[in-house]
Order: C-alpha cells, then sequence, then structure tokens
C-alpha cells in the first residue's frame, strides 16, 4: 500500500469551477465522470466540438486569473456557478449560452481575446493531455511547495482530480510508466503535468499572489501531478487505498 485517497474533484467546465464528489465510476480509456465535459472557446478559437482541441483554443486560468475563484455544483446537466465578484448563476451549458456568457465578461481581461461560444465533445473530457486524461496528485509535494513559499496554499491551484495522502514528497513521478490500482480502478501513469501561470492565482481571490512556477523550479522542473489513463473501470471513493502493481 503506497497512499490513500484524500480527496476527488472534478471540473465541469473547462477553468470554469471546480466541484468535491466523495465517489466516481471511471471508464476505460475516459476522462473523470463529470470532468471537463464543456470548454469555453474564445473568438480566435478553431474548437468546435467535432474533436478534442489544444488549450490554447480556450479561455483558461493562465489567461484569466479571475475564473480560478469559480466553484461549481453540478445536477445532471444543470450547473451553478459560485464567484465572489459575481452572482451565482444557474444554467444548462447546452442551451443557455449566452446567459453564462453575460455572467462571465465582467471577469476576463479587456486585452484577451473574449469567451465566444461553449463546446462540447461527446464522450470526451477537454483535458491539457491529448488523451483522455485523469489526474493524480499528492499532497505531500503540494505541502512542500506551500512551505517553500511560505504561504498556505490552497489545492485548487492545481485543479487535480485524485489527491493522494501518505506518500513521499514527488514520490509520484516515480510512478511513471507503471500501473497502479486505487479502489476497483487500475490506472496506467502517463506522464508528468508542466504547470502553467494559472496555478500563481489564488482560488479564493482570483489574483496572482504566489510564485508556484519559481518554487517548482527550485526542484529542478516546472511540473506538479501525474497524468493517468484508465485501464481498468470501477469506483473510487475518498478513503480508498492505493496500490501499484
Amino acid at each position: 500500500m503506497t497512499g490513500e485517497v484524500a480527496q476527488l474533484w472534478r471540473h465541469p467546465i473547462k477553468s470554469h469551477g471546480r466541484e468535491a464528489v466523495e465517489t466516481v465510476n471511471v471508464i476505460p480509456g475516459q476522462t473523470m465522470p463529470g470532468d471537463r465535459v464543456w470548454a469555453v472557446a474564445h473568438e480566435a478559437s478553431k474548437a468546435d466540438g467535432s474533436e478534442w482541441a489544444p488549450c490554447a483554443n480556450f479561455s483558461r486560468c493562465a489567461k484569466a486569473p479571475q475564473l480560478m475563484a469559480i466553484s461549481a455544483q453540478s445536477s445532471g446537466e444543470i450547473l451553478t456557478l459560485s464567484h465572489p465578484d459575481r452572482p451565482d448563476l444557474t444554467f444548462v451549458p447546452d442551451e443557455e449560452q449566452q446567459a453564462f456568457l453575460d455572467w462571465v465578461q465582467p471577469l476576463m481581461p479587456t486585452d484577451r481575446a473574449a469567451s465566444a461560444r461553449i463546446v462540447r465533445v461527446p464522450g470526451r473530457g477537454m483535458t491539457d493531455s491529448d488523451f483522455p486524461s485523469i489526474s493524480l496528485c499528492n499532497l505531500a509535494s503540494h505541502r512542500a511547495v506551500g512551505q517553500k513559499l511560505g504561504q498556505d496554499l490552497s489545492i485548487h491551484r492545481w485543479r487535480g482530480n485524485i489527491w493522494l495522502t501518505d506518500m513521499r514528497l514527488w514520490e509520484e513521478f516515480e510512478w511513471i510508466g507503471r500501473e497502479v490500482q486505487i479502489g476497483e480502478a487500475v490506472f496506467r501513469v502517463r506522464e508528468r503535468i508542466t504547470r502553467c501561470l494559472a496555478t500563481t492565482a489564488n482560488p479564493e481571490t482570483g489574483m496572482r499572489d504566489a510564485d508556484t512556477l519559481g518554487t517548482l523550479e527550485t526542484w529542478g522542473h516546472q511540473e506538479f501531478g501525474v497524468y493517468t489513463e484508465v485501464l481498468k473501470g470501477g469506483a473510487i471513493s475518498v478513503g480508498d487505498k492505493v496500490e501499484l502493481l
């Protein structure tokens, strides 16, 4: 045994809110259910929902730090988004795009391409990776970054899916190419996650206030967490044990 699940998070709209869950049923070759189902294409984007597209096509926290302070609640196709500077918005992303675009517009920098439309690729969450991934993050690594910064960092800076505890610092990086069982599911650990400016923004305020990237560089990299793919599906819950196979 090499750890256990501390928290599970999904992000219904890429870069626009986070939601905690207690249990999920993952499916081979797919992203976490309910994670990055939608993404917000900006006015310069060619993404049309016909296939996966790289993150540069979308409005995201790296370019619009205020987005980091959004939280989400989902109920089927209905989402409620919350932000400290905006009234709550409850809407159906596939049907009420204008209501969302009006709501998010004050949070967007005026010198960036404006959000234009919500896209969805059936059966494919809009992860940053070009394969359907679920991210694993290590609480020990997170705490080490905060300690070096001298700040109490929120885990939401990393927008991870599965948070693991009772592990060594950076132990997750040793798992590349290995298989790991979490609850009923089995994952292949594919690659480290290279981080961007999104992590410098405070998830409570949406303001940039921490040099996370410079701090990671003190370990000789700008990476945090790992991307995995689901090999065997099944239920994963908070408290489940983690085992390398």
